[in-house]
């Protein structure tokens, strides 16, 4: 047993390696939590004192994306090699996306539901400026991570995973978040630009997602079930879906105020049927993505590890496309599945944080990875093929760390 493992958690975060362990990964406990909060103004339902849960749950995710957002910039500065080996990592390297997608979610709460704690222009002011800056990143991811998948990385025919979708959805949170703004920009050319750019990232992503999900479909029935570390990530599938759901029903109503009568009533037909298609192929996604989690958890091998946030945003991002359908079409099937669905988040959210808080004050979360576990986890989980003339070990993050080294982590011997 190594040093680094054996030396308690607080003597770890005072010498730098705990921080120095992080990954992008870690995002994805700031879009699960903002999610809980976002999703509530969306349901068909009002019960005292949910409104105020939300708030407070959308102020813990800002006070976790500031303070994750202070500890990358610690890390970069100090540690400039760690970016690098999550850029060149072809596991690591999806996960680029949380970082975007954190701030677009905890944006759209500072619009909902912080309004009423730090006064609308505040709210639009600090939404406009996490929008401006989380879409420039998601765009970013949606170019360079594939790129760098077609120019560096060798990946093995049954490497498809969840994962592949977090660089691509990005555009699609950047087009439901920002037709909350739309309202909010001046009438003319800059309300007309701001709409068009949402339908144009509506559409990016949404192409791209759904050429990616037929490679994971397609992993799945020519190799079978994923190995129980990246079986969470078979639930980002439903981001794309939901969120695409959910953009398409924002975008028609703010449509009205920056489109003639006829191309905004057009875009309302669109966002329902396209709405309604898109969530039947989400609940049988969600249908076998439960089964084959309900599946690995009876054979006992579903141990904890950040891939579980993967059970939280998906489906949040659900909750709000239903309640978008449910918005326009009036049809109780919607309000039904939006509620049952958030139910379900809310559980997803109290398990994994629960969890999450154990182990991070146990520090193995923040343990850094062991190389020999990194090569035997990535070989069994993502391929078997080096990148280019090393194993992706070699880089700061491996995939045997149970957090900070990739979210596709599964406990090794030590």
């Amino acid at each position: 047993m190594t040093a680094a493992v054996q030396a308690r958690p607080d003597a770890r975060v005072a010498d730098g390696s705990a921080l120095r362990a992080l990954g992008p990964n870690w995002f994805a406990v700031v879009m699960g939590t903002g999610i809980v909060g976002t999703a509530v103004p969306s349901l068909p339902v009002r019960l005292p004192g949910l409104w105020e849960a939300a708030t407070v749950v959308w102020a813990v995710a800002a006070v976790l994306l500031i303070v994750l957002t202070a500890a990358f910039a610690w890390q970069w500065r100090r540690h400039p090699d760690v970016l690098r080996g999550h850029q060149d990592h072809p596991v690591m390297a999806h996960f680029l996306g949380a970082p975007p997608m954190a701030l677009l979610t905890v944006g759209a709460g500072t619009l909902l539901l912080g309004a009423d704690v730090i006064g609308a222009t505040a709210a639009v002011a600090i939404d406009a400026a996490l929008w401006s800056v989380g879409t420039v990143l998601g765009l970013a991811t949606a170019v360079v991570v594939p790129y760098r998948m077609i120019t560096r990385h060798r990946l093995a025919p049954d490497a498809a995973f969840g994962g592949w979708l977090m660089p691509v959805v990005p555009p699609m949170v950047s087009a439901a978040t920002g037709a909350l703004l739309v309202p909010h920009t001046p009438a003319g050319q800059w309300r007309l630009t701001l709409l068009l750019a949402c339908l144009a990232m509506f559409g990016l992503s949404l192409i791209a997602a759904l050429i990616t999900t037929t490679m994971i479909w397609s992993r799945l029935v020519h190799y079978g079930a994923p190995p129980s570390a990246t079986v969470p990530t078979l639930w980002i599938v439903l981001s794309p879906l939901g969120q695409s759901i959910t953009a398409a029903g924002l975008l028609a109503d703010a449509a009205p105020a920056a489109l003639p009568r006829l191309e905004a009533e057009g875009l309302l037909v669109f966002s329902i049927g396209y709405g309604v298609l898109a969530w039947g192929f989400a609940m049988l996604w969600l249908a076998l993505a439960l089964a084959i989690t309900v599946r690995t958890l009876r054979a006992g091998a579903l141990e904890f590890n950040l891939t579980w946030w993967g059970f939280t945003f998906p489906v949040g991002t659900c909750v709000t496309g239903c309640a978008a359908l449910y918005h326009h079409t009036g049809a109780v099937l919607f309000a039904v599945s939006a509620v049952a669905l958030y139910l379900l988040l809310a559980g997803a959210w109290a398990v994994v944080a629960a969890h999450t808080v154990r182990e991070l004050l146990g520090g193995s979360l923040l343990r850094p990875a062991d190389r020999r576990c990194s090569r035997r986890v990535h070989r069994e989980s993502v391929g078997r093929r080096p990148v280019g003339n090393r194993w992706p070990e070699d880089s700061m993050s491996g995939p045997g760390a149970r957090g900070g080294g990739t979210v596709l982590a599964q406990r090794c011997p030590r």
